[in-house]
């Protein structure tokens, strides 16, 4: 090799013999000849002061054919593919803004992996250089550079990049094939909600319409029957007389199933449909629904009921709306009569027209919170999704031992 040492090497030479200078010399040309990186130095004035055989044959150059030639305007003139600088690919690369020149005429070291060197024959390959000045007696004489081609690694970056941006393309479709099937799910429950709403109505009301009334004109029969056998005088034998008597009781017996069937037809008629409900609205139908519970489950409650009197004023809620709030009203005091095992239950409804908020909370068993995340935990997911299909949301906190509350939300104002 034939090429000139760096000044800091050539300075360091100058306390060994003539003999010790040419064996450090072999040695420094063996090891720069070793590695597969290329290397080559420059003075002040950018020209190539020494280059390995690796650096040269990258380039496509001779060694000899390298030395003394500016290295920015043999191999790193022009903008390669990447748009260093926000530059375009084949735009002539200015000395001024070369990274290798103004680290030595800095002072300063530099590495860079997004630019192009460019070979002999003219075409680009993407290069990692960094560039460190060689400083002498505290001035700077020019700069070491070493460089690699890194065309394998920037394929596979690219090629990686592409992977991703597939991957993500493919993610956010199913993301969005995920997020209509579940809107759509949605849907499905609401309209499913409306449809058992809707027979339930149909029932109750031909339950009362039909059966109900067929039962209090049975009653009245019975009991026009029984009086009629009362007012019979007192003539006949005594086996006659039993006979009245028999029917009479019979009669009376009639009378007491029938009272018990018309109970029973307005409690069903009640589950499917509170008159209450349509006649005086939600606030009554919450209000009622919170006594016959804790009534019915012998708990004793806290009730406070706070509604603005903006809202009792506004138009009334929608019949859907009401409908869905007071049917997960129904399902937290289930849940606690079911579960809680609790003695005590506080129930707060605050209303505005801006937002509803009810809040039920029991002083009972507790539970995991995890316990309410359950695949198998009907209630509360039917609670959430007739929620979400409202505008609104339901948090449930609870603790083994300390019981549970559940605070729902249906936003208003939007």
């Amino acid at each position: 090799m034939t090429a000139a040492l760096p000044l800091t090497h050539a300075c360091a030479t100058n306390y060994l013999p003539v003999a010790g200078q040419a064996a450090w010399r072999d040695k420094l040309s063996q090891l720069l000849e070793s590695t597969g990186e290329g290397i080559f130095g420059i003075d002040m004035f950018g020209c190539c002061t020494f280059i390995n055989r690796a650096g040269a044959e990258q380039l496509g150059w001779q060694p000899d054919e390298v030395l003394g030639r500016n290295m920015h305007e043999l191999a790193h003139h022009t903008y390669g593919d990447g748009a260093q600088c926000g530059q375009a690919h084949g735009q002539h690369y200015p000395e001024h803004l070369c990274p290798i020149f103004n680290a030595f005429r800095e002072g300063l070291p530099c590495r860079i992996d997004t630019e192009y060197f460019w070979r002999k024959n003219g075409t680009p390959f993407a290069v990692e250089y960094s560039s460190y000045p060689i400083v002498e007696s505290g001035t700077v004489q020019g700069a070491v550079v070493t460089f690699v081609d890194i065309s394998a690694r920037r394929q596979a970056e690219d090629a990686l990049k592409q992977a991703h941006a597939v991957l993500e393309q493919r993610v956010s479709e199913r993301t969005h094939e995920l997020q209509e099937a579940l809107s759509q799910l949605r849907e499905l429950s609401a309209y499913t909600h409306s449809v058992r709403e809707d027979e339930r109505t149909r029932i109750a009301r031909e339950v009362h319409d039909e059966l109900g009334s067929l039962l209090v004109a049975l009653k009245m029969d019975v009991g026009w029957l029984d009086k009629r056998l009362s007012e019979q005088q007192q003539r006949g034998a005594d086996a006659a007389q039993t006979m009245r008597d028999t029917m009479r009781g019979k009669c009376q017996n009639m009378s007491r199933q029938i009272e018990t069937a018309v109970d029973n037809v307005g409690r069903i008629i009640t589950d499917l449909r509170p008159s209450i409900l349509d006649h005086q609205g939600l606030w009554a139908a919450l209000d009622w629904q919170a006594h016959e519970f804790v009534q019915s489950a012998e708990l004793q409650l806290d009730w406070q009921m706070n509604v603005a009197e903006d809202v009792t004023q506004a138009a009334p809620i929608d019949e859907q709306a009401a409908i869905g709030i007071f049917r997960i009203f129904q399902e937290m005091l289930s849940n606690v009569g079911r579960h809680a095992r609790a003695s005590r239950v506080a129930i707060t409804i605050e209303a505005n027209l801006e937002a509803i908020n009810i809040t039920v909370q029991d002083d009972g068993c507790g539970a995991d919170p995890a316990a309410f995340e359950a695949a198998d935990a009907y209630g509360v997911m039917g609670m959430r999704e007739r929620a979400r299909h409202l505008g609104g949301n339901i948090h449930i906190t609870s603790q083994i031992g300390l019981g549970s509350r559940f605070y729902l939300r249906i936003q208003l104002l939007k």
